[in-house]
């Protein structure tokens, strides 16, 4: 089954299948507290676990959690936040931010060093942008025993949209061994079931009042597979796309398709009881439920969404004087490595000159659908002539088997930065190449 989102009455959003797993860490300046610090955020790797099965014990994971925030994690746009973390997790980790574009000061692989086991570090991160991001370290998945869970972090526009309720909907994906234990990427899965949840839940309710409207901020937290998130009798309205405001658009059927990582942000006028669906690509199954627990009061009904204010990215890019580069997707003789043997001293996959506008051509030889990643930048999806691009920007996008996309980018943060690829088989390694903004 090909999962796609469309807006029926203007142009496809997903060529083969977009979204987004998110920039880097991108935007962390090295360095303790300062005068112009506006919010405070505590941060720990540690040790957990999750009710997935009844009558099971509970199934270990390692998570990223806020360790002195009740709830979720929101920030504002400007802000500029003294953040400390702390690595209770028994190997190396790295923090990663996806959807923050910013200065390449702490780039994982190449400008700061992973935070050893029990050791507490601190540093500056500013909030440029605002938009559902995702705070991760499973980007060196080799030396994780357990798997891993990312956190979303939210940060608000200056000006709050006309909505009554804004929720987060994490999705989570799990191969679970008959003893309850889990397998983490990059690992055979044999033996396993697959198993989904929505914020750590397998039997979610979201509950509203009639005519409420909510703000879904819809999260594929899994790391291999594409799916299908689908509000059964409800119209959902596309806002945003992996951090990044969107012409808003219908999806098509209600459904909305997220590639590993991704982020859409949602409007959705809760009308009636309905089932949230899930599809794999293999079946269809339900997921959670919105529960409507009465009428909403108000005096007139809600127009429809305006477009969420704009980010700064550049609203056109100059296609005819870009620089073109062809990117095959996980070739091992294109320098593709694993995150644990990656050095700058290989070559770039590309350089450009900060202030052009970049084409890259993205070519999946594979067999199955590879999903590639960004770091540092949001990027245009082309049309297929090369006449245009989609309105909205990504930074991940998943393509299909034998199938070349185009992207564009203008190249405006100055660095060193990755590229990632992974087929979306569970077993499959995690690679990466990187490119320079010079």
């Amino acid at each position: 089954m090909t999962l796609r989102i469309f807006d029926p009455n203007r142009r496809e959003l997903l060529a083969g299948l977009a979204s987004g797993l998110g920039a880097s860490a991108a935007g962390l300046i090295a360095g303790g507290a300062s005068p112009s610090v506006t919010a405070q955020l505590a941060l720990q790797a540690r040790p957990a676990t999750l009710a997935l099965r009844p009558g099971q014990p509970p199934t270990p994971v390692w998570e990223l959690t806020a360790a002195s925030r009740l709830g979720n994690v929101r920030l504002k746009r400007g802000d500029r936040c003294e953040l400390v973390f702390r690595n209770e997790l028994p190997v190396p980790i790295a923090l990663v931010w996806y959807g923050l574009n910013g200065p390449a000061a702490s780039d994982p692989l190449r400008g700061r060093a992973p935070t050893t086991p029990n050791t507490t570090e601190t540093s500056i991160i500013s909030m440029a942008n605002a938009g559902t991001l995702l705070a991760d370290f499973r980007l060196f998945e080799d030396g994780l025993k357990q798997p891993a869970r990312p956190l979303p972090v939210i940060v608000e526009e200056t000006s709050r949209p006309a909505i009554d309720r804004d929720e987060i909907l994490l999705i989570e994906e799990w191969r679970l061994r008959p003893d309850g234990t889990a397998v983490p990427p990059g690992r055979d899965p044999k033996a396993t079931t697959p198993l989904y949840t929505i914020n750590g839940q397998t039997s979610f309710e979201l509950s509203a009042l009639g005519g409420q409207r909510l703000r879904l901020r819809i999260i594929n937290g899994s790391q291999r597979s594409v799916l299908a998130i689908k509000l059964e009798g409800h119209e959902v309205r596309v806002m945003a796309l992996d951090g990044q405001p969107a012409e808003p658009f219908p999806a098509r059927n209600g459904a909305v398709v997220l590639a590993p990582g991704a982020r859409a942000d949602a409007f959705v006028d809760a009308a009636t009881a309905a089932a949230i669906l899930l599809h794999d690509g293999k079946e269809a199954r339900q997921v959670g439920s919105l529960a409507i627990t009465g009428p909403l009061e108000r005096r007139a009904p809600l127009a429809a969404p305006q477009a969420l204010p704009s980010n700064g990215l550049p609203e056109t890019l100059d296609l005819k004087g870009a620089l073109r580069f062809d990117v095959a997707l996980g070739a091992a003789d294109a320098g593709w490595i694993g995150p644990a043997h990656f050095s700058t001293v290989s070559a770039p996959a590309f350089r450009a000159k900060a202030g052009r506008t970049v084409v890259l051509a993205l070519k999946n030889p594979a067999p199955v659908t590879t999903v590639f990643h960004l770091h540092g930048h949001h990027f245009r999806l082309l049309d297929r002539l090369d006449d245009g691009w989609k309105p909205y920007w990504l930074d991940t996008l998943a393509i299909e088997p034998s199938q070349t996309q185009r992207i564009a980018f203008a190249a405006t943060s100055p660095g060193r930065w990755l590229l990632e690829s992974v087929v979306t088989d569970w077993a499959a390694p995690r690679l990466v190449r990187w490119y320079a903004v010079e």
